[in-house]
């Protein structure tokens, strides 16, 4: 479910009407609902009932600070990948202790500072990080909680770029070699080896990957407890699909996955933490663009459209779909016509759907792709040398631009000439 809905013919942000954002912000913008965000954050940690649970956003999937700051203060953790990821974290009000460090390249200026403020846990990825951190801990006088991130070769059934938990994807430790690193870890300084962190994968849209992998990761925590490991903390990612086709069949909803994860972890005697991020934030935002030209060739009809693949790179990086859907709500019996909705940008991979049948479009009109909140804006870019566009927060007829678009002047801001070119 999302708050954006036709009124009086109209497409609203919550009470916010789109056409008025669109005139005062201009297009593209990218807007977020404080409702949708409050209510997915809500029905994902209600679907363990009063188990021991703690859910950590995933910062990756959208990094604005006004979207964090929402989640921190309905009292989520959060996930990073960065040193950056971090600090944005703490900025938007996060404890250090909420705070998971995951990620496989981490540097040890990263493991410093998270180690310096004394975060929740780092998931580690490899025995050399293991080492490296036990030394930068050891060296502070400092003992931080580790979890291993296991690799449970179980294919996740997703796409390939997606995809993080099969023996050949770059992520994580091989779960049959585990044991012997939880027992290094025990014995080196500085580290706290309790829990195990395991995560196969983004969009997921079927249970049983899921349950496979958590199968694997049970059998793992009792087994290191036979070895002497005090494990009490499994920390489970995320991954769990959203529906991107609203035409299609949805993935499963949260309670089903939480009445597995009960299932297979309730007498288990363990903390569960979570990571979702796209399930949290992907419904909860929009794209809006104008038509600016309509190209009628000898096969095709292109909708060309001011925003392009810098503005939403997943349609041309994972041949995602989006639903599109006109601003002004087209009446009853209008026509419709297959487009090739594409961008401005100077690649014949800016193109955001073919043959995808629409009302008939204008020039001039307004569109919105639907659930473009994770991996939107996060990912945008200034290729061809085009502006990072606006966020907008909405919290029922206020709204807020949370990005604004930089001048000419701020996006090349960091640019200089050597001094032979001077």
């Amino acid at each position: 479910m999302h708050h954006f809905a036709y009124k009086n013919g109209v497409l609203h942000a919550e009470d916010v009407p789109l056409p008025q954002l669109a005139a005062q912000v201009g297009t593209p913008f990218y807007c977020y609902s404080s409702a949708t965000l409050t209510r997915h954050y809500q029905v994902f940690r209600s679907s363990f009932g009063s188990a021991d649970v703690s859910v950590h956003y995933a910062v990756k999937a959208n990094c604005n600070a006004a979207v964090l700051r929402t989640l921190a203060s309905l009292g989520s953790g959060f996930d990073v990948v960065s040193g950056g990821e971090l600090r944005l974290a703490l900025q938007a009000g996060a404890k250090p202790s909420q705070i998971v460090f995951s990620g496989v390249g981490k540097t040890a200026e990263e493991l410093r500072l998270a180690v310096d403020l004394g975060i929740g846990q780092v998931n580690v990825e490899s025995e050399s990080e293991l080492n490296t951190l036990s030394a930068i801990a050891a060296s502070a006088g400092r003992k931080i909680r580790i979890a291993l991130r296991v690799n449970p070769d179980v294919d996740a059934g997703t796409h390939a770029k997606i995809t993080t938990g099969r023996k050949e994807d770059k992520f994580g430790i091989n779960w049959t070699l585990a044991p012997a690193l939880y027992r290094k870890a025990k014995a080196l300084p500085g580290l706290d080896p309790r829990a195990i962190a395991v995560h196969i994968g983004s969009q997921i849209t079927n249970l049983k990957p899921f349950e496979d992998a958590f199968l694997r990761v049970r059998d793992l925590a009792l087994m290191l407890r036979n070895d002497g490991i005090d494990i009490d903390h499994l920390d489970l990612g995320g991954g769990l699909g959203v529906p991107y086709d609203f035409a299609t069949d949805p993935p499963p909803p949260p309670a089903d996955y939480g009445a597995m994860v009960q299932r297979v972890f309730g007498n288990l005697g363990c903390h569960l933490s979570f990571e979702p991020g796209r399930l949290i934030v992907g419904n909860a935002g929009i794209l809006v663009a104008k038509v600016v030209v309509l190209k009628v060739g000898t096969a095709k009809t292109f909708a060309v459209l001011d925003a392009g693949m810098n503005d939403l790179v997943r349609p041309a990086m994972y041949d995602a779909h989006h639903d599109i859907i006109p601003v002004r709500e087209p009446s009853a019996g209008t026509s419709r016509t297959d487009y090739d909705v594409v961008g401005p940008v100077c690649e014949s991979s800016d193109r955001f759907a073919s043959n995808r049948a629409l009302p008939v479009l204008k020039e001039g009109d307004l569109v919105a792709f639907l659930t473009a909140g994770a991996y939107g804006a996060a990912m945008s870019s200034t290729y061809n040398a085009r502006p990072l566009i606006p966020e907008v927060l909405v919290d029922g007829g206020k709204w807020a631009v949370v990005r604004r678009r930089p001048s000419f002047e701020e996006m090349t801001a960091l640019d200089q000439l050597p001094s032979w070119l001077g």
